[in-house]
């Protein structure tokens, strides 16, 4: 195993560092520091000549990314930058990334990273230093590579405190005098707690560059870039944020999922709903253990900390044996059995039992005027109520005897794939006797565990159908129970028993030795230790046995496994939706509705569902997406296409007008896909294969399985050359000048007070400077694009006089040319220049309905065929599942719609079949339908697109799209003819139909 390997591009990621470079290259000037001795330590000085050039530059980006929050002028130090993306979606690797871009752009080399616990801190500083994060990010950049100082807490020798030696060494690390030779990036890792230290505020004896004695001002003298992780934990009213700006960044890059709607300059938002919806992350199933009976009862905390006297034994003395009375805080409860209600006192040590025998080894671990703190580690509350049923043994083992068994039948699955994904469960429990025992008497819990693994790794070895891997890997894990899991619990840090510290160090810090095919460790058993900062890509079952008496968000909750998983080559599989299974007990039986909520709530969505008027908020959506409408033009608009009547009132087919002539404005007017978050048993997670109709579709399902590569159908250089010239002048307007410009201040007197008042000039014109050598700059650009370097320096020469390609010298430049050139090809694709497909392998299977050997599967994820399941509903006996899944209204028509002549139909599973475009991205379409001509001489192939929209609400890549597929369908195999055809929302699919087949006739 050789380490993660960090997919490269990622549109999300990639758009976030994007948006923050696209705000850096609007900058004035970058200057050394005057003394050449701090210069060779410190980072340029990147400014921008005004708080105003400043506010245009962040709302440019925003207007990009169609962001409408307020930009804030901070000071010129310490100025904030926010980019939102949700939890699981690479937030680390993303700010990793863009220091790599600062420094390749401006020469930044010094960078703060701040997080808010230890538990974070440890998790960045794995990620930061780790082989596969080196790796990835020197063969991405030039062999640069990060050098990682982690600020600790200092121990003192005697009453002398000393500068911590990781400060020292990154404020002195010194750059190489030749910039090609330097090749380190430093990156200082600090805490919340450290940096509000007593050690961070003292002024010391010696000195740091003999100049300073302050540990602040030392690291301020650097020019600082700082990044915040997790920003929520650091509200501006707070000590540390004032601590924050002691530190003298430049600039401060904030990156969280949570900001509490307190953002500053807010220039990248990846939503909830966005990840979900996305499939970034995983889909999120509750599974909730129901108690049928006593499921009314409750205990509540009525009050605490009041002191009542009790008797006690005398337990040394000459009155040892006696009692006397002893007061003590205490806390009332009140029993509710189901018809009526019982008070309880309770002091510190006393157990719950006393109030249900189902509270048995919960007692009362701290108890004082502040607060209840049961053993379990739930905090309790006034008036808050728990269920005694859910600490109950029995629903216990029930939720574990569950968990096991999916995970199983979620290992058979991913282990009996070619390219396998280990799956990890994790279980949150408060029994920890009962687990660890105490080394010598093997915990309850531990016993009944590795019985049930006995029981189900058993059972499996008996099924013939095992993968010879997958057999060898359970009988392996057979030999010894004990290494198949492994726990980590606050008081392990201090543990010295040489087994424990080994579980320890490979569920805190090598993902990569956890996710080993070679280790049978795939269960891990925490109190809640395991929460922000922690989480394993390849957990995809959490059971939660008893609450965790925090009020943490439902999306922290599941975060611990919402990434993507890695397969075992330590790449990420992405094209493809996974789920995670989240056990839960009776008391949070609304938990996927509350998840549901809080991610709708969280990405700001409006419901825009059975709208019947065009109201002033629906006005404000479309000027929010559409910044060049007013209010006047989208009721002038809508007026004429006959959306709306005089009052504003939608007239009949209206919504469907208003939302194709404003399409950005209802994208994601529905919040959260339905099927993202679910709750087990309300909903199949397995469509069923009718594995009879399977033969009738195979020679189709073949045909369009096999493995094409787009080809660009152009002569020579010479039309290449014209093509990207062409690019070149349509998009001259998109690229920005940066330099230096004159800037002139006026003294002006007003009722005697003076003021400056900047003045500007019609002849005040930038004067460009490049941020690169030309042969440099074609260079990079030449690889980027995969172009010959004559090719494009040939077009750079022609364009000279309409574009002078040396204004723009610059990284940025590169960016936008790659990202424009790629959106510019497939919108002329077929127009400037044609396309072919040519296929690359023989090989068909396995694919999404077969195995390797081509036979047909049983059945399916039903999420990959739709994100919506009607039970109520049949299929047509020609389909191909027996169930109706389904992501449009349209497409359930489609799916329910018996139509004779039609041999076999199906829906094509997302992502199954990956048509690429040109500029990059694929495309897959909806139906695929075998219809027998009369007589049954003849055979019509059909893929069909299903678009629940008006056709002239497609987006224009959307068009383009689909002349790929039909280019590619009208190529595919001779003697096997395939037709593809678009269905709209007007249209009927037996119309369509129809319509093939005479054609073909």
């Amino acid at each position: 195993m050789s380490g993660f390997n960090f997919e490269k591009d990622l549109v999300h990621q990639t758009d976030a560092v994007q948006s923050i470079m696209a705000v850096f290259s609007k900058v004035s000037k970058i200057e050394e520091h005057s003394q050449p001795a701090m210069a060779m330590v410190s980072n340029p000085t990147v400014s921008f000549d005004s708080d105003i050039n400043f506010s245009l530059a962040v709302q440019d980006i925003q207007k990009a990314n169609q962001i409408s929050k307020s930009v804030s002028i901070v000071d010129k130090k310490n100025r904030v930058l926010d980019i939102s993306m949700e939890t699981g979606t690479g937030k680390t690797y993303t700010y990793t990334k863009a220091m790599f871009e600062l420094n390749k752009a401006f020469g930044i080399n010094k960078f703060i990273v701040i997080v808010p616990t230890l538990s974070i801190k440890a998790g960045t500083v794995s990620f930061l230093r780790s082989k596969a994060t080196k790796r990835h990010f020197m063969e991405s950049y030039n062999d640069k590579q990060l050098k990682v100082h982690v600020v600790e807490s200092q121990k003192t020798k005697g009453k002398r405190y000393y500068m911590p030696r990781s400060i020292i060494e990154f404020v002195e690390a010194k750059k190489q005098a030749n910039v090609t030779m330097d090749k380190t990036i430093h990156v200082m890792v600090i805490n919340a707690g450290m940096l509000n230290s007593d050690t961070l505020q003292k002024r010391f004896d010696t000195r740091i560059h003999d100049a300073y004695d302050s540990l602040f001002d030392a690291i301020t003298s650097v020019n600082p870039i700082t990044i915040i992780d997790e920003p929520h934990k650091f509200k501006k009213e707070n000590a540390t944020w004032q601590n924050i700006l002691k530190l003298g960044s430049q600039y401060t890059l904030r990156f969280g999922a949570t900001f509490n709607d307190a953002y500053d300059n807010l220039i990248h938002e990846l939503s909830a709903v966005d990840a979900f919806n996305q499939d970034l992350v995983k889909g999120v199933v509750a599974d909730i253990e129901m108690f049928d009976d006593g499921s009314e009862e409750y205990i509540k905390l009525l009050s605490y900390g009041a002191k009542s006297t009790r008797k006690v034994e005398i337990k040394s003395g000459k009155k040892k044996g006696e009692t006397t009375n002893k007061e003590f805080p205490e806390a009332t409860f009140e029993y509710f059995d189901g018809t009526k209600n019982k008070k309880i006192k309770l002091i510190e040590g006393e157990s719950l039992s006393l109030i249900h025998t189902e509270m048995s080894g919960i007692y009362i671990e701290k108890l004082n005027t502040q607060r209840v703190l049961l053993s379990n580690g739930l905090e309790l509350k006034s008036n808050q109520k728990i269920s005694p049923y859910s600490y109950s043994s029995t629903i216990q083992d029930k939720m574990i005897a569950k968990a096991v068994k999916r995970h199983f039948d979620i290992e058979k699955k991913l282990l009996g794939r070619d390219v396998k994904i280990k799956p990890l469960t994790l279980f949150f429990i408060d029994d920890i006797e009962g687990y660890r025992g105490d080394h010598k008497i093997v915990g309850e819990l531990k016993t009944k565990f590795e019985a049930l693994l006995k029981q189900h790794i058993e059972k499996l070895l008996a099924d013939e159908d095992l993968t010879p891997f997958y057999r060898s890997y359970l009988e392996t894990s057979l030999q010894d129970l004990s290494v198949c899991h492994g726990g980590y619990f606050s008081q392990d840090n201090s543990e010295s028993d040489e087994a424990i510290e080994k579980e320890v160090s490979e569920i805190l810090h090598d993902k990569e030795l956890l996710l080993s095919l070679d280790n049978p460790r795939r269960f891990i058993f925490s109190k809640w230790t395991l929460r922000e900062g922690w989480d394993n890509p390849n957990v995809f079952q959490i059971c939660k046995l008893r609450s965790s008496g925090s009020q943490t968000s439902k999306l922290q909750e599941v975060g611990r496994g919402l990434r993507l998983p890695v397969n075992e080559f330590m790449s990420r599989v992405k094209n493809e939706a996974f789920e995670l299974y989240y056990y839960v007990d009776f008391s949070e039986r609304d938990f996927a509705e509350q998840l549901v909520n809080e991610i709708n709530q969280k990405s700001g969505l409006v419901q825009v569902e059975d709208l019947t008027k065009l109201t002033d908020e629906v006005v404000q959506r479309i000027i929010t997406k559409y910044p060049d409408q007013s209010t006047d033009t989208i009721r002038n608009t809508l007026g004429g296409a006959g959306a709306i009547d005089f009052s504003g009132n939608f007239k009949e087919g209206g919504l469907d007008i208003i939302k194709a002539e404003y399409p950005k404005a209802f994208e994601a007017s529905n919040g959260l896909k339905k099927g993202k978050v679910r709750v087990e048993g309300k909903a199949k997670s397995e469509a069923m294969i009718r594995v009879g109709k399977y033969d009738e579709l195979r020679d189709l399902w073949e045909v369009i399985n096999q493995r094409v590569i787009l080809e660009y159908k152009i002569d020579n250089e010479s039309e290449f050359q014209f093509i990207f010239q062409s690019y070149l002048l349509d998009n001259k307007e998109a690229f920005k000048p940066r330099g230096s410009v004159s800037q002139t201040m006026r003294l002006t007197f007003d009722k005697g007070l003076a003021s400056l008042k900047e003045e500007d000039d019609l002849e005040n014109e930038i004067l460009p400077i490049a941020t690169m050598h030309y042969r440099l700059f074609v260079q990079e650009l030449a690889i980027l694009l995969s172009v010959n370097m004559i090719t494009l320096h040939k077009a750079f020469l022609v364009v000279k006089e309409d574009l002078n390609i040396n204004d723009y010298l610059s990284h940025q430049t590169i960016r936008t040319i790659k990202a424009q050139f790629h959106k510019y090809l497939l919108d002329n694709a077929f127009s400037k220049f044609h396309i072919g497909y040519k296929q690359v392998s023989n090989k068909v299977h396995p694919t999404v309905f077969t195995d390797g050997n081509g036979n047909p599967l049983k059945s399916i994820p039903a999420h990959n065929l739709g994100a919506n399941f009607d039970e109520t509903s049949k299929p047509a006996a020609q389909y191909l599942f027996e169930e109706v899944f389904y992501d449009s209204p349209l497409e359930q028509e489609n799916i329910e719609k018996s139509i004779e002549g039609v041999t076999v139909f199906t829906k094509i599973p997302r992502n199954s079949i990956r048509i690429p475009v040109a500029g990059g991205g694929t495309y897959s379409p909806d139906f695929a339908y075998v219809i027998e001509y009369k007589g049954g001489q003849k055979q019509l192939n059909l893929i069909i697109e299903t678009k629940d929209k008006e056709k002239r609400a497609l987006y224009k890549d959307e068009e383009q799209k689909i002349k790929h597929a039909q280019e590619l369908f009208s190529s595919l195999k001779e003697g096997f003819e395939v037709r593809f055809e678009t269905q709209f929302k007007s249209a009927q699919i037996k119309e369509i139909l129809q319509n093939a087949v005479k054609q073909g006739e």
